[in-house]
């Protein structure tokens, strides 16, 4: 296919978290609020003069100092940004919100704090938030308590931002336009010979999380409208490929699984577009932050959440998703040493095998794919190999 004429620019954008769009928004004298989970509602840290950023660490080498101090047997993706925040990598932020999304990343953040990784100006803060195991009314009164406490009141009070109603809801439409345009663009994945790859695909969603918005969406929606006028290639994938698991912010894992002639035709990881771009729906009935809290709570997809609707109700979405986008099998991984997903894949990988009949790879993959690209080539490679096996057998 041809080149998406804006690739290389998204690209180049994903290889420091502290790219040219961040650099531009701080020199007009933006608040960058950094963040470090996706069960934070996203368009609270976009309310007036403010952006998000979540952190990732890409290119990432040697982790020996934040070894040192997490230890070599917690998940690699904290150790990861624990080592980027002492090299000094993450000093354009101006706070950081950290959840009890997971243990590790709580310590990654106690040890950012400890060691005053990131405190770029005087005025930089660390907030520290609860995140509810369950989907029900008491885990959205918590959520909303939360974020009122932790991101809405130091936000307004350190940094003057504007945090009302009407700002939450201009946010939110912002975020939306996003959305629309991600799951637009997505939604070429579901043809027989699609007009996006995958890699492409995880490539813009990734740059929607670590970007000021406002600062891509131009770009983003015309791309759209480059890809509805793309010839694709006159090519048969070996497999459709559903990718589901833990913190995924490298494409080029995506990359290695299609260079062995697959297709990752649907996302649910995070920092993927499922469900992290669903659209926000407001109404004009109750506040914005009480609905915001609403939808995060109950469309979240992470293994944080324990209540047996939501533990059953993860691998019924996957299957869904499969069904969908029509998938031949699922990956299931798991960055090293992440405990909720080494939990959630074990029991995922054996529900989609056994219950919804679909092959599955599980994966223990490094947070840096490259580090492990051999053996991980040849686990997909030989995975595809057994889908195609089971065709013929079929046929």
């Amino acid at each position: 296919m041809r080149d998406l004429s804006s690739l290389q620019y998204f690209e180049d954008l994903l290889q420091n978290a502290n790219n040219d769009l961040v650099r531009a928004a701080k020199a007009e004298g933006r608040i960058c609020a950094a963040y470090l989970c996706e069960n934070t509602p996203e368009p609270l840290f976009n309310l007036g003069n403010c952006f998000g950023v979540r952190l990732f660490a890409p290119n990432t080498g040697s982790m020996d100092i934040a070894t040192y101090y997490m230890s070599n047997l917690l998940c690699e993706t904290a150790r990861a940004l624990l080592e980027r925040a002492i090299e000094g990598g993450f000093n354009f932020a101006d706070c950081l919100i950290a959840p009890d999304g997971c243990t590790m990343m709580n310590r990654a953040a106690e040890n950012m704090e400890l060691l005053k990784a990131l405190e770029g100006n005087d005025k930089f803060f660390y907030e520290h938030m609860e995140i509810p195991f369950k989907a029900d009314d008491n885990g959205v009164e918590l959520l909303v308590l939360q974020c009122k406490n932790h991101i809405l009141k130091p936000l307004s009070e350190t940094y003057g931002i504007d945090v009302s109603d009407a700002a939450i809801r201009k946010a939110v439409a912002e975020h939306n336009r996003v959305c629309r345009v991600i799951r637009a663009i997505g939604e070429f994945r579901k043809e027989e010979k699609p007009r996006i790859t995958g890699y492409e695909f995880a490539v813009l969603t990734l740059a929607t999380y670590v970007c000021p918005k406002d600062m891509i969406i131009d770009r983003l929606e015309a791309t759209l409208e480059e890809i509805k006028t793309r010839e694709p290639d006159d090519k048969k994938y070996r497999a459709r490929l559903v990718v589901v698991g833990s913190e995924m912010d490298d494409p080029e894992y995506v990359k290695l699984i299609e260079e062995c002639g697959a297709y990752v035709c649907a996302d649910r990881y995070c920092f993927g577009s499922f469900p992290g771009r669903d659209v926000i729906e407001l109404t004009d009935d109750g506040d914005a932050l009480t609905q915001v809290c609403e939808q995060y709570v109950h469309r979240c997809q992470c293994p944080r959440q324990m209540n047996m609707e939501k533990v059953y109700g993860r691998k019924a979405y996957v299957a869904e998703l499969a069904k969908e986008y029509r998938a031949d099998g699922i990956i299931y991984d798991q960055v090293k040493f992440c405990d909720p997903w080494a939990y959630e894949r074990l029991t995922g990988s054996t529900a989609l095998r056994q219950d919804y009949g679909y092959p599955v790879l599980s994966v223990d993959r490094p947070y840096n794919v490259r580090s492990s690209e051999g053996q991980l080539r040849t686990r997909v490679q030989a995975f595809i190999e057994s889908i195609e096996i089971k065709k013929l057998q079929i046929s």
